[in-house]
């Protein structure tokens, strides 16, 4: 938005430190300032939506484990649906601060917005009927159509790309050409980083201080590889225009660090599923993007390991009918033998601060 009145008013700017290229700003401050203002934004509709959200939409402990019941029982009637203000602040400071004619911005923000509108509806049905949300199949259909539209639209900018539609190892040179297989791969990623972050969303601040982390690591390789000299001198795909959705990113990171104010114990504040599926779809759409899938299985090393760690527990009672952790996802297993919930999510949080400097630092390696 910013950029357009600039463009198409902002003659008197030409003289001004300001003009860099053909933007009028540059990538690197509106990237800064669009993390500052989601922050400013997610602070001032903060206490607006919780208090709006307290009178219609409060969590209800309902869950199949009596023991996990009771020891989130403190959290009954805490407004829920948080994911609305986080993904205003991301979509105003996207649109105030990005390039809209960018087709990597605008598939980002369509990102945030659709999943957000499933992760909405998912919770209304469970907050406002005796219904659990929507059925696993249902909300799994969903995710793989929107997915999948998402997945086609990057096929469509990155295939005249070099290695645009290639898995790339960030570790050697090996390169795995997909072609159209790209289109099923990316809905795969999407779908699959969506869901890791709603399930590591159980603890008070705890997806939300990972995706700090993760998100962090994905501005900076956004940008990079928007970056024609520095992905060059690292080595990794350079796509032009790619450096827009570091804008997304870093008012992602923003929203959660405003939301992370609300939200760390005792919460005040939950992100439902409308927080947490459009996160990790932005998530997965930024590691599309760059062609740093595999990076993603590092930076989000903690939904990944959630993730599995449900995997893990569902396949093997279903095979024993014992279980391997006291409840999962992981963190519950913590919090059923006695750790404090402080101490699971900052622990947490030290991994995932730990696995993003480690992925960064994988890019030199060849």
């Amino acid at each position: 938005m910013l950029l357009w009145l600039l463009k198409n008013f902002g003659t008197s700017l030409e003289r001004m430190e300001l003009v860099a290229g053909d933007s009028r700003i540059y990538l690197t401050a509106r990237i800064a300032l669009a993390s500052l203002t989601s922050f400013v934004l997610a602070l001032l509709l903060g206490p607006v939506v919780i208090k709006w959200l307290k009178k219609r939409f409060t969590e209800r402990i309902a869950s199949d484990s009596e023991k996990l019941n009771e020891l989130h029982a403190g959290k009954k009637s805490t407004p829920t649906m948080g994911g609305l203000f986080i993904c205003a602040a991301i979509l105003a400071a996207s649109l105030l601060w990005g390039n809209l004619t960018n087709p990597y911005l605008i598939t980002s923000v369509g990102t945030v917005v659709t999943f957000c509108l499933l992760g909405a509806w998912d919770d209304w049905i469970k907050l406002s009927t005796k219904r659990n949300g929507l059925s696993a199949r249902q909300k799994f259909a969903v995710q793989v159509l929107l997915g999948l539209g998402f997945s086609i639209g990057l096929y469509v900018v990155h295939a005249s790309k070099p290695d645009g539609l290639s898995l790339v190892f960030p570790i050697g040179d090996w390169k795995i050409p997909l072609g159209i297989g790209f289109v099923g791969w990316a809905t795969l990623v999407m779908v699959g980083s969506s869901n890791g972050v709603n399930l590591t969303d159980g603890l008070d601040g705890l997806a939300a201080g990972c995706m700090i982390f993760a998100g962090s690591a994905f501005t900076a390789l956004c940008y990079l590889a928007g970056h024609k000299t520095m992905s060059a001198y690292l080595s990794i795909p350079h796509f032009e225009g790619c450096g827009e959705m570091a804008v997304v990113m870093a008012a992602m990171v923003g929203a959660m660090l405003g939301f992370l104010w609300f939200n760390c114990y005792p919460a005040q504040v939950f992100m439902g599923d409308a927080g947490s599926l459009p996160l990790g779809a932005l998530l997965g759409l930024g590691a599309l993007a760059t062609r740093q899938e595999i990076l993603l299985v590092i930076v989000g090393g903690i939904f990944v390991v959630e993730t599995l760690s449900v995997m893990l527990q569902v396949g093997w009672f279903k095979a024993t009918r014992r279980r391997v952790l006291a409840c999962s996802p992981l963190h519950n297993h913590y919090l059923f033998t006695g750790h404090h919930e402080i101490k699971i999510v900052v622990r947490f949080w030290i991994v995932s601060a730990l696995l993003a400097l480690a992925a960064l630092a994988s890019l030199k390696i060849r």
